[in-house]
């Protein structure tokens, strides 16, 4: 690793940062308007929130080879592979004519987000020094969410000058497109930074994200005891906050929203939780995981329970507003508590493989949401799956509660 002496944090824009917000403006942008395009499709409402939940379980899914493929090809190469993946994702969304293509475009794009993601990862290990790189993470974590925030944004610009919720797909292969070609200009980071190779001959970041997908499941027998308690809170609070995503789209069109204006309401509740994620830190930092943890997870299920009986109300788009706005604090105040928690919880000596396993776990949970959400849907209403979310979002505070230590673990 290279000296803190030696090392400008400025010097992180260009490979680490811009390519960075490009992906997540692209994100940020498709994700609310996956289920209006399913729904304007031919998708009913269940089938339309299955479509949704294929990029989060394509997420899951592509977690598992993602460190091997790091390993071996590099952060670089990999993070422009994942990009170049996402735009082969983005091309059969767009010239999908039906709902199965359109999951299959979709899928493809889940897979993309976390190799990116991963490969991501290794780099800030490699080639940040220990001294800079918590600020590093926090940095990159208020980019992501600055992308997601933008995104909805020019989603509802696309919409209103095409016409097309399908055309918002373009957004996020021109942003791809951004990433690959500047990652892709760009010098090597080995000569820009000097990072320090292991015994192995990997980058340090490159054998961590392989510790972490090396070993997953004995991992997660090992630590069992940590991940069926606070593990378990972790993949309700990572649902409910993909519930999120999936619940708010789908109640739009239930409720007949134009796709321009469901895409700028979403895009104003991801403005409030932009706005926090520094806040978050402070509070942890401050006060303690749990009051973070607890209030985002309570709101976020509340949350969900006010949106359950709103549906057929006269003010239904005022009370869809309001809700959201409500979701966007809460999701908020929770900004970084999972990676938060899992650096807690790992051995300090060896974290890698926990924190596979934590976010294996974590995620699990995600990747249920969406098809809670269109199970109950198809079974019943949309209304009884958002009451049925803010309830598992009641249980998995009362988990955190009891189980998650106020303080980090030393």
């Amino acid at each position: 690793m290279s000296s803190g002496q030696s090392f400008r944090f400025g010097s992180l824009a260009v490979p680490v940062l811009l390519p960075t917000l490009a992906f997540a403006i692209g994100e940020g942008a498709i994700i609310p308007i996956i289920p209006i395009v399913a729904s304007n499709a031919g998708a009913d409402l269940a089938v339309a929130g299955l479509i949704a939940g294929l990029f989060v379980i394509g997420g899951l899914i592509g977690n598992i080879p993602s460190g091997w493929i790091v390993a071996r090809l590099g952060e670089r190469p990999s993070m422009i592979g994942a990009a170049l993946l996402s735009i082969v994702g983005v091309g059969v969304a767009l010239l999908a004519q039906g709902i199965a293509v359109l999951a299959v475009g979709v899928f493809l794009i889940g897979l993309s987000t976390a190799a990116f993601a991963l490969a991501r990862h290794a780099f800030m290990t490699s080639f940040v020094p220990l001294a800079y790189r918590a600020r590093a993470l926090s940095t990159l974590g208020g980019t992501l969410r600055l992308g997601m925030f933008i995104g909805p944004f020019v989603a509802a610009a696309v919409i209103g000058l095409t016409g097309s919720a399908q055309a918002v797909f373009w957004v996020h292969a021109v942003a791809c497109l951004l990433a690959a070609v500047t990652l892709l200009v760009m010098p090597d980071p080995t000569a820009l930074f000097a990072a320090r190779a292991t015994a192995s001959g990997l980058h340090e970041g490159e054998e961590f994200v392989a510790r972490e997908s090396a070993g997953l499941f004995r991992t997660i027998r090992d630590r069992r005891a940590t991940l069926l308690t606070i593990g378990v809170g972790g993949a309700l609070f990572a649902a409910i906050r993909t519930s999120r995503q999936v619940i708010l789209p789908l109640w739009a069109v239930s409720i007949g929203l134009t796709d321009a204006n469901a895409a700028l309401i979403i895009g104003l509740g991801g403005a409030l939780d932009f706005a926090l994620f520094y806040a978050s830190g402070q509070i942890m930092d401050r006060w303690g995981r749990l009051w973070s943890v607890l209030p985002s997870m309570a709101g976020l299920g509340v949350g969900h329970l006010v949106l359950s009986v709103t549906h057929d109300l006269p003010g239904n788009v005022t009370w869809f507003i309001a809700v959201t706005m409500v979701l966007g604090v809460a999701n908020g105040l929770g900004s970084g508590i999972m990676m938060t928690l899992g650096a807690d919880l790992a051995d300090k000596r060896d974290p890698a493989p926990f924190l596979g396993a934590w976010r294996f776990t974590t995620q699990s949970g995600a990747a249920a949401a969406p098809l809670v959400v269109a199970g109950v849907t198809a079974v019943a209403s949309v209304s009884v799956a958002a009451a049925l979310m803010g309830v598992l979002g009641l249980a998995g505070a009362g988990i955190m509660a009891r189980f998650v230590p106020n303080r980090p673990q030393h």
